[in-house]
């Protein structure tokens, strides 16, 4: 088997545990090798450190498959894998619309595989899993039935830019019979209808779940502004669970005719109103018009995705937070996320002090939590946490 060597001094992300190696850190490699083939990996003094999949294409040249030396990574290693990952969701989360594979956080590096009843949505975004591909979903299936689920269909979303980065071109469309792309999917109670074709990432924001329920016991006859809804979930669970009004905005009007379907599934299209508008034009409007919200849900898309542009993406938060605390009601609510990886939770927790100062608010956090458990935060492999929800009270300043 080919071996990679590391630099001296290299490797220090994967001894802290993490899963890639970059080309930088790379100091021989011995044999001969096809992009996507397992290799071998040893520290500079030979030491053994696991085996990977290795691509000259990329930038992450090892994506670490095993920390052993020794294992046989074969049809039944990677069987080992998926019965492993799904038998962690039967224990912690919901299944009916779950993820089974969260990519390197289940120890299956850059393949993600989404559950939506029984529909599957595969997304394969490194070279070497994805020659794999056929195999791993034949196995997912053959592991969902011998659970009684009997899996309808198999859509394939690797349309994502990261692809573009293994020297992959993007990919899209039927793994095997062709089947009805939209599926109606219930969560915490609430029904939606997913876009499996043409949503965004694999359909719907499943990493929300646990977050959308917590938001319910606030908005219990309360009136609600819902900013960046998207297809309607955070603001269908307050009108579900029996909010008084719901304003749900986002600036996408196709997003919005979603919503409106959903609303209508739900028979709360009565309380909910739905506006296309840019948010960050919208809060100060609002705030000049005197509005206020017994519950204010800012759920942003990723303001940054990128190291460089954190400092810039840091006002953006502070400003819609800003805007979002000015427009709650005394002891109304304030539910606040940031999806981006690279906006870390101390950073996040900073920008959302210097608002509530701006503002002349204070924070009481009623809860701090993070991406649902099937997207598993994997301790030292730091790109798997990036969800960062917030619930805090809004008072007066004393």
């Amino acid at each position: 088997m080919t071996v990679v060597t590391l630099k001296k001094g290299e490797g220090r992300t994967l001894k802290a545990g993490g899963a890639w190696v970059y080309d930088n850190e790379i100091a021989a490699v011995q044999g001969t090798y096809t992009n996507g083939d397992i290799v071998r990996l040893q520290d500079f003094d030979g030491y053994p450190m696991g085996q990977g999949f290795i691509n000259a294409n990329s930038r992450i040249r090892l994506r670490m498959v095993t920390r052993d030396a020794e294992a046989v990574i074969d049809q039944a290693f990677w069987e080992r894998r998926l019965r492993s990952a799904w038998e962690y969701r039967r224990k912690t989360v919901d299944t009916s619309s779950c993820r089974i594979l969260f990519g390197e956080a289940d120890f299956v590096p850059g393949f993600i595989l989404d559950k939506y009843e029984d529909v599957l949505v595969v997304q394969s975004l490194s070279l070497g899993i994805d020659r794999l591909k056929d195999g791993l979903l034949e196995l997912a299936v053959k592991i969902l039935a011998e659970d009684g689920i009997r899996v309808r269909g198999v859509y394939e979303r690797s349309d994502a830019k990261e692809r573009e980065k293994e020297g992959l071109e993007k990919k899209k469309g039927f793994w095997g019979e062709t089947f009805d792309t939209t599926v109606q999917i219930t969560e915490n109670g609430v029904r939606y209808f997913v876009d499996v074709k043409d949503g965004q990432k694999t359909g719907f924001f499943l990493d929300q779940k646990y977050n959308r329920l917590a938001i319910q016991g606030l908005c219990r006859g309360a009136d609600v502004l819902d900013c960046f809804t998207h297809t309607g979930s955070f603001g269908l669970n307050a009108a579900v669970a029996g909010a008084a009004s719901v304003l749900s905005v986002d600036a996408s009007e196709s997003a919005l005719e979603t919503a409106r379907e959903n609303a209508r599934l739900n028979g709360v299209e009565d309380i909910v109103e739905y506006r296309c508008a840019d948010v960050f034009a919208l809060l100060p409007e609002l705030e000049r018009q005197g509005k206020k919200y017994d519950v204010v849900i800012l759920d942003p898309p990723a303001f940054t995705k990128a190291r460089d542009s954190v400092k810039a993406a840091a006002k953006g938060y502070r400003e819609i937070n800003l805007r979002g605390m000015r427009l709650v009601k005394e002891g109304g609510f304030l539910a606040s996320c940031s999806c981006s990886h690279f906006m870390d939770r101390e950073l996040f927790e900073r920008t959302l002090a210097e608002a509530a100062r701006a503002a002349h608010v204070r924070l009481k956090q009623v809860e701090c939590r993070a991406q649902s458990p099937d997207h598993p935060i994997l301790w030292s492999g730091d790109a798997s946490f990036y969800l960062k929800f917030y619930i805090f009270q809004v008072v007066k300043e004393m």
